[in-house]
């Protein structure tokens, strides 16, 4: 349990630590996140509420860009880095089941 939540919390970092050279320069002011904690990414429906929380965030990252064309390509970047972020926890979170079930 302990291990879960050390992971969930490493979670929300790692999605909130977004690489600066890929974003526009005012849109960097404060990092993105997407609370995943009380989800679970192994699940269909788990992946389909990141994806809404992963759209929100994106919208709200890049709101103050005024230039659309600018706004659309922020929030492409901002999803993108949490879809690398997110399929790299779920890929921690698949190994940890399977060694879980293997020393059953």
């Amino acid at each position: 349990m302990n291990l879960t939540n050390s992971i969930s919390g490493f979670a929300m970092l790692a999605l909130a630590a977004l690489p600066i050279a890929s974003l526009p320069a005012s849109a960097l002011a404060a990092p993105a996140s997407v609370k995943i904690a009380d989800i679970n990414l192994l699940s269909p429906q788990g992946m389909a509420t990141f994806d809404k929380r992963a759209d929100y965030a994106a919208r709200d990252f890049c709101r103050e860009e005024r230039s659309l064309s600018v706004a659309a390509a922020c929030r492409v970047a901002v999803k993108e880095e949490l879809s690398e972020k997110v399929t790299a926890i779920r890929s921690a979170r698949l190994e940890q089941a399977s060694k879980t079930f293997a020393a059953r």
